[in-house]
C-alpha cells in the first residue's frame, strides 16, 4: 500500500461519510410526515416506544440523531422519562439497517442476477435518476428523494473505494498484528468506542469495519468487541446534546449510555469466556461485510432482549445518578435539539402553539363574560395572566421558528413555518384585545355606568358570534381542517355589519338621550375590541386555507372565498338569520 492508495482511502472515507450525512438529512425532510405519524403513536406502552425507536431510526438512518430527538423531547416535557427510555432502546436495533444495507457490496458471484444486486452495478442507475430529479424537477419532495438517491450512491461509491484502497493491507505485516491486538476483548471494545466517538456516528463506524474487512485480516474474534465498543461511542453524542438540560433529559442521555455500557459488559464478559476457554472455529475466520452485519444486529436485540424488561432499573438507576434537585427546573417548551429533524420541531411549534391558542381563547372568553356580569378582579387578574404568558409564547415561537425557518426545509415544511408564524401574530394580538375588555369592563364597574337593556341585548349578541368564531377558527388551525376554515370569512362578515349597526343604533340613542357621552365611548372600544378579534380569527383562518393550497397569500385566499358563489353566500345567509338583531 503507498501513498496513492492512502489518499485513495480517505478520499472514499470521505465520500462515504459525506454520502451517509446527505442521504440522512434528506430521508429527514421526504420522511417529515411520516416521523409525525410515528411520534404521534407514542404511547407509555413498552412495545410501542420502541418500536417508534426502531422506526425513527430507520428512516433516518442515525441511531445518534433519534436520541437526540428524544433528549429535546423530554427536555421540552413532550416525553416523560419511562417512554424515553423504550424509544432509545428501538433506536439501538433501528440502526443495524444502516449495516445490513453496507453489507450488500460485499456480495459476490457470477450469476448476472447476483451482480445486479451488487451496489457497482445498480448505484450508477440510482445516481443518474438522483441528478435528474435533483437538476431537472422543481417539486421539492422529488428534490429531496433525488438527493436520497445521490446521498446514497455517494456513500457506497465511497464504500467500494475505500475497501479498494485498503485491499492492499492483507500483505502489511503491522496491519496483521493491529488486528491480531484487537482480538484482546477490552482493546477491540476500546478502539471500537474510540472511533465512534470521533465520527459520533455507530453507522458510520460499522461501515468503515466493514470496508476493512475487505482486506481480509479482520477476524470475527476482532470484529464482534470492536462492535460492542460502537454502541458505547455513539452515546458521546447525546451526552454532548444533554449539556444544559433539565434533570429528566440528561438522565434520557445516561438511560442510552448506561444501556449500552451494561449490555457490553454482559455480552463481553460471556465473549471474553468463550474466547479463552472453548473459543468457536468461527472467532478466527475472515469477517466479511454480512459477518458484520449479522453479528451487529444480534449484538443490539441481544442487549435489548435482556434490558428492555428492566428498563424500571434502569429508571431508577440513572434517577440515583442525576438526583431530584431542590429548587424547581424550567421545562424548555421548544429545544433547538430538535433541529435536527425540522419536521419534529414543527410538531413541538403546533403543540406550544395550542397551549397558546388555548390560553387567548380562555382569556377573550372571560374577557367578554365579565361585560355580561358583574366585574370580578380575581377573574380579570386571570385574563391578564393569559395575556402575559401568550406574549412569552409568541417570543419563543417567533425566534424558534425563524431560526428553524433558516434551516434547510421541505417545501411543506417551510410553509407550516410561515403559517405558524403568521398565526402567532393573530392569536397574541386576541389575547391584547381580552385585556382591552378587562379595561373596559372595570371603567364601567369603577364609574357605575351601565348600558341601557337594548344595548345589553346587542351586545350578547354580538359577544355571542365572536365567541363562535373563535371556537370555529381555533378549532380549524388546530385540526388543520380548510372546509372548516371556509366557514370562517362569511361569520366575519356578518359580525362586521352587526358592528355597524350596533354603531349606528347608539348614535341613534345618542340623539334621542338615551345613553351618555361617556357611555359611548366605552361602547365604541367594545365594538372595536370584538371586531377586531374577529378580524384576526379571519387571518388565522385564512393562513389554514393558504396552507392547504400552498399558498401564503392571505388577502387573495380571503377574497377568493368571498367569491365562492356555492358556499359561502349560504354561510353568509345562515350566520346573517342566526345573528340578526
Amino acid at each position: 500500500m503507498d501513498l496513492f492508495d492512502v489518499l485513495t482511502m480517505i478520499g472514499g472515507l470521505c465520500l462515504f461519510l459525506f454520502g451517509m450525512t446527505i442521504m440522512g438529512e434528506a430521508l429527514e425532510r421526504r420522511a417529515g410526515d411520516a416521523l409525525r405519524g410515528i411520534l404521534s403513536k407514542l404511547t407509555t406502552k413498552k412495545s410501542a416506544g420502541f418500536l417508534t425507536g426502531l422506526g425513527v431510526t430507520a428512516v433516518i438512518q442515525s441511531s445518534s440523531a433519534t436520541t437526540v430527538m428524544v433528549v429535546g423531547f423530554v427536555n421540552s416535557g413532550l416525553l416523560v422519562l419511562s417512554q424515553a427510555i423504550n424509544v432509545i432502546m428501538g433506536a439501538n436495533v433501528g440502526t443495524t439497517v444502516t449495516a445490513w444495507i453496507l453489507s450488500l457490496s460485499g456480495i459476490e458471484g457470477d450469476n448476472i442476477f447476483i451482480k445486479l444486486l451488487k451496489p457497482t452495478s445498480f448505484t450508477p442507475v440510482l445516481a443518474l435518476i438522483g441528478v435528474i430529479y435533483y437538476m431537472f424537477v422543481k417539486d421539492s419532495k422529488k428534490k429531496d428523494t433525488g438527493l436520497i438517491l445521490l446521498g446514497f450512491a455517494t456513500l457506497m461509491f465511497g464504500m467500494d473505494t475505500m475497501s479498494g484502497a485498503v485491499s492492499g493491507l492483507k500483505n502489511v505485516p503491522e496491519f496483521q498484528n493491529l488486528f491480531i491486538m484487537f482480538t484482546n476483548p477490552l482493546l477491540g471494545m476500546l478502539a471500537g468506542a474510540l472511533l465512534t466517538a470521533i465520527i459520533q456516528s455507530s453507522s458510520a463506524s460499522v461501515g468503515i469495519l466493514q470496508a476493512l474487512s475487505a482486506t481480509g485480516q479482520v477476524t470475527f474474534g476482532a470484529a464482534i468487541p470492536i462492535i460492542m465498543g460502537q454502541n458505547i461511542g455513539t452515546c458521546v453524542t447525546a451526552l454532548i446534546s444533554s449539556v444544559g438540560t433539565t434533570k429528566d433529559a440528561r438522565r434520557a442521555a445516561l438511560v442510552h449510555l448506561s444501556f449500552n455500557v451494561i449490555g457490553t459488559a454482559v455480552w463481553l464478559s460471556l465473549f471474553s469466556v468463550v474466547q479463552a476457554f472453548f473459543p468457536p472455529q468461527i472467532l478466527f475466520e475472515s469477517a466479511n461485510e454480512f459477518g458484520i452485519a449479522v453479528a451487529h444486529s444480534i449484538f443490539n436485540v441481544g442487549c435489548t432482549i435482556i434490558l428492555l424488561p428492566m428498563s424500571g432499573i434502569l429508571e431508577r438507576l440513572v434517577c440515583k445518578i442525576v438526583p431530584d434537585s431542590k429548587t424547581p427546573e424550567t421545562v424548555s417548551e421548544l429545544d433547538e435539539r430538535l433541529f435536527a429533524t425540522p419536521a419534529i420541531a414543527l410538531q413541538s411549534c403546533r403543540t406550544v402553539i395550542a397551549d397558546m391558542a388555548m390560553c387567548a381563547s380562555e382569556g377573550m372568553k372571560n374577557g367578554m363574560k365579565l361585560l355580561k356580569g358583574e366585574y370580578n378582579s380575581d377573574k380579570a387578574d386571570e385574563i391578564k395572566a393569559d395575556e402575559k404568558q401568550c406574549d412569552h409564547y409568541e417570543d419563543i415561537l417567533s425566534t424558534y421558528l425563524v431560526k428553524l425557518s433558516a434551516l434547510r426545509l421541505s417545501e411543506n415544511d417551510s410553509n407550516e413555518a410561515a403559517m405558524l408564524l403568521k398565526a402567532i401574530g393573530d392569536f397574541e394580538r386576541i389575547s391584547d384585545h381580552s385585556v382591552n375588555l378587562v379595561a373596559s369592563a372595570r371603567e364601567l364597574s369603577e364609574k357605575d355606568i351601565s348600558f341601557s337593556e337594548n344595548a345589553k341585548k346587542e351586545l350578547n349578541l354580538l359577544i355571542s358570534a365572536v365567541s363562535e368564531i373563535i371556537d370555529l377558527s381555533f378549532d380549524a388551525f388546530l385540526t388543520n381542517d380548510p372546509e372548516k376554515a371556509k366557514k370562517v370569512e362569511p361569520l366575519e362578515q356578518v359580525i362586521d355589519g352587526i358592528k355597524e349597526q350596533l354603531r349606528t343604533r347608539h348614535i341613534l340613542r345618542l340623539q334621542q338621550g338615551a345613553c351618555s357621552i361617556e357611555t359611548g365611548f366605552i361602547w365604541s372600544d367594545l365594538l372595536t375590541n370584538l371586531e377586531r378579534t374577529s378580524d384576526h380569527c379571519s387571518n388565522i383562518a385564512g393562513s389554514v386555507i393558504d396552507f392547504a393550497h400552498h399558498d401564503m397569500n392571505i388577502h387573495e385566499t380571503l377574497h377568493n372565498v368571498r367569491h365562492d358563489e356555492n358556499s359561502y353566500r349560504a354561510e353568509y345567509k345562515a350566520f346573517a338569520e342566526k345573528y340578526a338583531l
